[in-house]
Formats: structure tokens, sequence, C-alpha cells
């Protein structure tokens, strides 16, 4: 009797360790809402009833730190985000394992959407959700103020929207850091800077979190939010009052999802890539919850209707240069915060100062008064307030990046404190030069 109570409990022992065995779970890091990953969690433990799915959710740049810092015992399988360029750089940093899709999913999947590839050419990334980003806003809010629907970045520049917008770090936020990327690259550096601290001087706040901007269009928070497009495409489709727009200057980029080198569930893994680029897997992209694009052209004549076929827009076309991107991605997030995210209340003052001098030199004209000095006052406080102390070609600098790359070094330590002393002493001398223009 004693025998077969022991072997009894050694059976209950093998069992029970079957059922909870590590070698049963896919652990998967992503920046992506739960809205998003709940829905294909519960599809594909469904199509695999053997793997329990576990998600772990962090911000882009965390996701990034978490995977170098367990890195020599990885124990996380996939890393599944929008900020292609974070891609870029785990697999720079060597820290990406490769896949090969089956041919029966490889085929349906173009080779690029415009000038931008949809897959890493050397397999350690796919992508499976194209995402533009662009503008939304609460029809409600912007009726109450008498504000006009922004169509480009360089709309939200307008003194009228002062206080009236928000948006993420593009430290916090890996999709931010494409908008403010896509911004550079598109209107070229200086003018980009321009135009990003220009309209920054007409941000509410600065979100920790992406979705904290959507969150707070629809509850009327803002009036208008600088967000990625499903945001706006789920809003829209569950019947809030809210609209979005892609400007004229916005890549159409994919999200993408990659196998983390060492991943203790490699098997599942696989299952779960070639599930997600699946056509099964990329109808789930049609789901209101979710509102992206699938990466499998042939999938858009069952969309919704009114949704965005990506491969039929002029936005696609929009070049945008990856591997720039990747190179100066810590410089980029650095400066932005030193300029803008740490001093936003100052650049804000600055700016409403600008603002009421421009109104008071608008009067002046209309009694037909010389104002010859004054705009170039003005002009000398706009330039204050929109000067960026990095040029262009050290920003592209390969080796200058590098200080910008990982951990905080002593040239990044020193730039960064420069930067906010560059940053500080304008802002304060643009607000008291506006101030002298009665």
């Amino acid at each position: 009797m004693k025998r077969k109570v022991v072997l009894g409990a050694l059976f209950l022992f093998l069992f029970l360790s079957v059922i909870v065995s590590p070698a049963s779970q896919l652990v998967i890091i992503t920046s992506f809402p739960k809205d998003l990953f709940e829905i294909y969690k519960r599809a594909f433990e469904a199509k695999y009833p053997q793997i329990d799915v576990v998600v772990r959710s962090k911000k882009t740049s965390a996701a990034v730190a978490y995977i170098r810092e367990t890195a020599k015992k990885p124990n996380s399988d996939l890393i599944w985000a929008s900020a292609v360029d974070a891609f870029a750089v785990l697999k720079e940093e060597g820290l990406l394992g490769t896949h090969e899709l089956p041919d029966e999913i490889g085929e349906l999947i173009p080779e690029k959407i415009g000038t931008y590839p949809i897959h890493d050419p050397d397999w350690q990334y796919f992508g499976g959700a194209l995402s533009g980003y662009g503008l939304m806003w609460n029809k409600d809010y912007l009726a109450a103020y008498r504000l006009d629907p922004p169509k480009e970045w360089s709309d939200l520049t307008d003194s009228a929207y002062h206080g009236h917008l928000a948006m993420s770090s593009p430290s916090r936020s890996g999709t931010t850091h494409l908008t403010v990327e896509a911004i550079l690259q598109g209107y070229g550096w200086e003018k980009g800077w321009e135009v990003l601290l220009s309209m920054c001087g007409n941000m509410s706040v600065i979100t920790e979190r992406s979705f904290g901007v959507p969150q707070g269009v629809i509850n009327g928070e803002f009036g208008i939010g600088v967000v990625i497009d499903f945001f706006g495409f789920s809003a829209v489709s569950s019947g809030l009052p809210v609209e979005f727009v892609y400007p004229s200057i916005t890549p159409l980029v994919p999200a993408s999802i990659g196998l983390i080198k060492g991943a203790p569930h490699e098997d599942n893994a696989r299952k779960f890539i070639n599930f997600f680029l699946s056509p099964e897997g990329q109808r789930l992209l049609f789901d209101s919850k979710i509102s992206r694009l699938p990466v499998i052209p042939t999938l858009y004549q069952d969309a919704p209707q009114g949704f965005p076929n990506p491969f039929k827009m002029k936005k696609s076309a929009t070049k945008f240069d990856v591997q720039l991107s990747q190179q100066r991605y810590g410089l980029i997030n650095s400066l932005f915060d030193q300029l803008i995210t740490f001093r936003l209340k100052d650049l804000k003052t600055a700016w409403s100062e600008i603002h009421k001098a421009e109104k008071r030199i608008e009067k002046k004209e209309s009694r037909n008064q010389d104002v010859t000095v004054l705009k170039k006052k003005i002009s000398e406080a706009k330039m204050l307030v929109m000067q960026v102390p990095v040029l262009e070609a050290e920003a592209n600098d390969l080796e200058y990046n590098q200080h910008f790359a990982k951990e905080a070094d002593k040239v990044q330590i020193q730039a960064e404190t420069e930067w906010d002393g560059i940053a500080k002493k304008n802002y304060r001398l643009a607000k008291d030069l506006a101030k002298k223009v009665k």
C-alpha cells in the first residue's frame, strides 16, 4: 500500500510537471495595448491549446533595455512592437534570432510597402501590421474652441492651437520616435526642428505613454493628438466623436515581430510568428479594437467599409531612411527630451509671449504704424526658441552617435548638460524679447 501511494504521488508529480512545463509556454514582450494582444493571445491559444501565452507589457525603450539585461539568460521569446528601428538596434547588437517563413505565407507578402522593406532581409524580424502616423482630433472639442481640423504637421505651429495639443516623448514611445524622425527626414534637419519646436510650444502636455494621447483626445482633455493610425481608426470605428488624418509627410512602416536570440520556447515562438503572418492571423487586424493594416494585399478585398488600403495610398511612397533612424535613435531621443520634454514649461511660456507680441504688432499694423523694428525683435525671438544646438552633420555622424547608443557616457552627459543650458537660456531670452514688443 505504501509503495502504491509513493508511485501514485510520483505519477501525479510527473503529470503536473508536464501540465505546467515551461516548454508549454510562450513569453512575448510587447508595447501593444491590451485590446490587441489579448485578441491574438486568445486566438493562438485556441489554435494551440497546449501553449500558454504570457505577455510582458513594456514600452519599446524598456523592452529593448530588458532584452539587453537578460541577454545572457533570456527568459522571453518574442519582441512585438511598432518601432521598427528598435528591431534594427536589437539586430545590430546580435540580440535577435533568425526565422524562415513557410513559402505559403511568405509568397503572399510583398517585399516592400512603397520604398520600405516589410521584412528584415536577414529574416531576423518580420513586418506584420503596417502603420502610419498622423493627427487625431476630438470634433466636439474643436467645435467648442472654434478650431479648424489640422491637415499637416506645420498646421500645429499656428498660435490658435496653443495649449490644445498633446503628444508623447520619443524616448518613452517607439511610435512617437518614428513620428519625430519622419518629420526631421521629411522637412530636413533644421526645418524639421523648427516645426517640432514650434508645434511643441503649443503642447498642453508630453505624455508618459503613447496611448495616453488618444485617450486624452477621446476624453476631451486635449483637442488634437499626435498618434499612430490604429488609435484613430479604432476610435472612429467605435463611433467616438473623433477624426484622423495622415499628413503628407508620413511613412507607412511595418510593426514587427522578432525572435529573441536564445529564446527558451523557440518552437512555440516560431509557431506564433507564422500564425501572426498567416491570412488567419492577418484578418484579426481588421477587428475594430485593433484596426491595423495587414501586410497581405489580397486581404483588403474583405476589409471593413472605409478601411484604408496602404498598397494604394500615395503616403506609402514617402521615403524613410531606417538606417539613419536607427543610427541616431538615442541622439534624437536625448535631444528632444532636453529641448522639449524637460523644458516644456519654458518652451510654452516663450511661445505664449511670442504669440501675444505678434497680436500686438497686428493691431499696430491695422493702425498703419511702423512695426519694422518690432517684427525684427520677434524674428530674433523665434530664432532663439527654434535653435537646435546640434548640426545635421554631427547628428548623422556614426562615431558621435555611439555615445548615445546605450548607457550614458561622459560625452552624452556633457552634451545633455550643454543642450539644457542652451534651451533654458534661449527660451528665457526669447520670452523677455517678446515682452518688449509693445
